[in-house]
């Protein structure tokens, strides 16, 4: 393959090349209640090719791979060669090779669907089985991708990636009262991975009953303890997103927010992206410009450090390449995103915590929500009233809002209990959505917060 790309962008009359040729190949099973709602297989080939001079760049996406590529390569040339120049430029990187496959029992593609089938059938079957339950969406996916990436640099690499998963959700019903809760699970370490979680199927069932009986919280402003599933969300959605370096460089508020070497928390606080943790969703090798992955700090003892970078970001605001340049798949160019994105455990014990609130929440799981640069909404799936120090009764309808930079220098104790989190579904930017990424946290502990309810 390497011989074969190269023939298509050698010689061009630009400053960078480089042309991305995926293969792969996808499974789902859905339940819906007792009915079997989607089962399938599907395949797909395809490329990206690009091109960059004087600052600009050039892209296409194709399906048909063969020596045709190299009218398209040419073509692409010229095009570029005609736009007026602008600043910018690509970080440059040494010519290399390297070739990394999975072991063989992490590849789905080993298991026969049937199996595939008869396991969430059985994980749809102990929610169905819960008295209270009326409903259930459960489902099953894999993936497994092979990409070839080629650049003007003769830098060349092949990578296999591929991860399962499955999700459950329970709805409740007493009367009127209707009520749902849901987890999922989704890693890189094979389809052996997802057996023997019978316990979680349970806790999903068990949440939503309990919901049945929960009172909408009261709003106000408390001093709350967050899980560690929302605690990945929060680090992702409402600080990663903004240490992605397109849209600081873009953006002068922006880029004085997140300027290098400002404190926004306390020692303790320190949030990492790590695309080399092992077999987690969001884990590789090299993105999709040929760069190694790695451990970027984005905060480190309560300072900004660090930033998320594709190699024309890094270039231009004259920062280290990071690694984070990713394309959701063929048909789209890479762009800067998040691989695992987490909040580095500390000492303190959950009941320490707890201990420590006279009259506070204990909020859990996530139903999303939306950020605005520093502003931020998200909805938990239940929680917990704390009053002189313990957990009482579970309340619902909890949504936190803040500033993110407030809200982190609000964070007084972080647990020691780091919990990472794949699940099905992924991140979206740009139109590119489901990118593979993991989220973390241990527990966090955080005053005033903003609780919208009742």
């Amino acid at each position: 393959m390497k011989a074969f790309l190269r023939r298509i962008i050698s010689g061009l009359a630009v400053d960078y090349a480089d042309i991305r040729i995926e293969q792969s190949e996808v499974t789902r099973v859905l339940f819906r209640g007792r009915e079997l709602d989607d089962i399938g297989q599907g395949f797909e080939k395809g490329g990206c090719l690009r091109v960059f001079s004087r600052g600009n760049w050039v892209v296409a996406s194709f399906n048909r791979v063969d020596e045709g590529l190299r009218e398209l390569a040419v073509e692409l040339a010229a095009q570029v060669a005609m736009l007026p120049a602008r600043e910018g430029g690509v970080v440059r990187l040494p010519a290399f090779e390297e070739v990394i496959l999975l072991p063989k029992e992490y590849d789905p593609r080993t298991v026969m669907l049937e199996e595939k089938q008869q396991l969430i059938r059985h994980y749809n079957n102990i929610l169905l089985n819960t008295a209270g339950i009326v409903s259930t969406v459960s489902g099953y996916q894999d993936s497994h991708r092979v990409v070839c990436w080629y650049s003007s640099e003769d830098r060349y690499i092949e990578h296999e990636f591929a991860w399962c998963g499955f999700s459950c959700r329970a709805i409740a019903r007493d009367g009127t009262n209707i009520q749902d809760y849901g987890e999922s699970v989704g890693k890189t370490m094979g389809f052996h991975s997802l057996k023997n979680r019978e316990a979680m199927v349970e806790r999903v069932a068990k949440i939503a009953v309990d919901l049945l009986k929960a009172e909408p919280v009261q709003a106000g402003l408390y001093t709350v303890i967050i899980d560690p599933l929302l605690g990945g969300v929060f680090a992702h959605e409402a600080f990663g997103h903004l240490s992605e370096a397109d849209h600081i460089a873009e953006n002068e508020r922006l880029r004085r927010l997140m300027q290098i070497g400002t404190r926004y928390g306390i020692d303790e606080l320190t949030i990492v992206d790590d695309a080399t943790l092992p077999n987690e969703k969001g884990s590789y090798r090299y993105d999709d410009e040929g760069t190694a992955a790695e451990r970027t700090e984005l905060i480190k003892n309560g300072v900004l450090t660090g930033h998320l970078h594709s190699r024309q970001s890094a270039y231009q605001m004259g920062e280290p390449v990071t690694g984070n340049s990713r394309a959701v798949s063929y048909r789209y160019a890479p762009i800067v995103r998040m691989s695992n994105t987490f909040i580095e455990p500390r000492d303190k014990t959950l009941e320490e915590m707890v201990e420590g609130i006279d009259y506070g929440l204990y909020v859990a799981g996530s139903r999303g929500g939306m950020t605005e640069l520093e502003g931020f909404t998200f909805s938990s799936q239940y929680a917990y009233l704390i009053e002189k120090g313990k957990m009482t009764k579970m309340v619902r309808d909890v949504t936190l809002s803040g500033n993110v930079f407030e809200t982190l220098h609000n964070i007084d104790a972080i647990g020691k209990d780091l919990v990472m989190h794949g699940g099905l579904g992924g991140c979206g930017k740009a139109g590119q959505s489901p990118l593979p990424v993991g989220t973390g946290a241990p527990h966090i502990r955080i005053r005033n917060v903003v609780i919208g309810g009742r």
